[in-house]
């Protein structure tokens, strides 16, 4: 154990009213955890944290918890806050190194699927494993874990943190069909006919989005969430252009200097302030050499590189930022790729192919606040449902989700 994990525990207070638990959209019990470590009861504080958030080992990697539970401790009011992500990251890991997970009981448990293994189907596999249902996740990749194997960088999150979730649900009974895009050769109906009581749908958001401009079709023009899910088949050259400045954007920057660019440059039509990333995502990105333009508003992408015009920011009635471009002022950055991250929405193979399952203007799926969607047995969660949300807000929207499909069952079952 790292020195400073046990000087950072021990300087909690132990607040009577912890406002780092409030901080977390999950209220993680943190108060709690880190006086059981204190006391020598590391597996029981492994126990309260894997019990209220069963991705706990995933959060303490990639929350942003500088604007959650330690950007809420007192103690960061005049100085430094308890270093929580470090403390969740040692107890969680030491816990799941031991914990021994219970097969699901009964042939004749209800059966449910789920549809996309990414931090809203994993959080709802371990939820309704635990209530002994009979779980099969449906992935449409070669292996299970969704924007978290595929979206995510080594450095951000290590794969073996999903390879360790996914063995403890297959040891609970929870069986996994890989490469199985539901709403091709399978359908919603096909799962209904053979027997499922419910169906979850979390898919994601992998459909990038477009910018809608000259050039988007040239060879050397990629899409940043296409790039993550496998950067080694890419071949980027030296120089590389980057549009967009969320967490996408610099996980895109930082991993493309570590397959050989040499030159990086993040382009945000926005000012400073309009730049999406976490603060400390954007230092490491420029850490790594990246360098940031601000007010350039990509125009025409050509053979050559970019071209960029100044921009000028306007505020509508509603308070809505918004940027048009200078004309006159465009400019060509020459650059070997040129990489688009400015956002992605959902792919419609499965509600295209499903009667019954409503879907908003945006094209994410309609649900109510407990996730179930206009088609009776069928319930949604995470990005398909709210757009690119954080992997707590998934969990949080899960625990409702799990409920909902138990409560359903068992009303249906009698």
């Amino acid at each position: 154990m790292s020195k400073h994990i046990i000087e950072d525990a021990k300087r909690c207070l132990q607040c009577k009213n912890p406002l780092c638990a409030m901080g977390c959209p999950i209220r993680t019990p943190i108060k709690e955890a880190i006086h059981l470590l204190l006391e020598s009861k590391v597996l029981e504080a492994g126990k309260l944290l894997f019990e209220n958030n069963p991705l706990s080992l995933v959060c303490s990697h990639v929350c942003p918890q500088e604007n959650q539970c330690e950007g809420h401790c007192v103690l960061g009011k005049k100085g430094s806050p308890v270093f929580i992500s470090a403390i969740e990251n040692y107890v969680s890991d030491y816990y799941l190194n031991i914990y021994k997970p219970e097969p699901v009981r009964g042939k004749d448990s209800p059966k449910v699927a789920l549809i996309g293994s990414g931090p809203a189907g994993l959080a709802i596999a371990f939820m309704l494993s635990q209530k002994n249902y009979q779980v099969t996740i449906f992935e449409g990749n070669d292996r299970a874990g969704g924007v978290l194997r595929y979206g995510i960088p080594e450095f951000r999150l290590p794969k073996n943190v999903i390879d360790k979730l996914v063995e403890i649900l297959v040891k609970r009974g929870v069986k996994i069909r890989p490469n199985t895009a539901i709403g091709t050769n399978l359908t919603v109906d096909d799962l209904f006919r053979d027997g499922f009581a419910a169906i979850f749908m979390g898919t994601g958001v992998w459909r990038p989005t477009k910018l809608n401009i000259k050039g988007e079709s040239l060879g050397h023009v990629h899409f940043a969430i296409e790039y993550l899910r496998n950067p080694d088949v890419y071949n980027l050259g030296e120089t590389v252009i980057i549009i967009g400045a969320g967490n996408v954007a610099m996980d895109v920057a930082r991993t493309a200097f570590r397959h050989g660019s040499k030159e990086v440059t993040i382009f945000c039509n926005l000012d400073q302030a309009g730049i999406a990333a976490r603060e400390h995502e954007l230092q490491y990105a420029m850490i790594d050499g990246a360098k940031v333009e601000i007010l350039k508003t990509a125009v025409e992408i050509t053979e050559e590189g970019a071209i960029f015009a100044d921009s000028e920011i306007y505020t509508d009635e509603k308070g809505a930022r918004y940027t048009k471009p200078i004309s006159g002022t465009e400019k060509l950055y020459p650059a070997d790729s040129v990489i688009i991250a400015v956002s992605q929405g959902p792919r419609s193979v499965i509600v295209s192919s499903t009667k019954g399952i409503n879907i908003k203007e945006n094209g994410l799926v309609a649900v109510d606040e407990y996730g179930r969607t206009s088609r009776e047995g069928v319930f949604a969660g995470g990005d398909v449902v709210t757009g690119a949300k954080t992997v707590v807000e998934a969990v949080v929207a899960s625990r409702k989700v799990a409920e909902a499909i138990d409560k359903y069952i068992r009303t249906k079952n009698g």
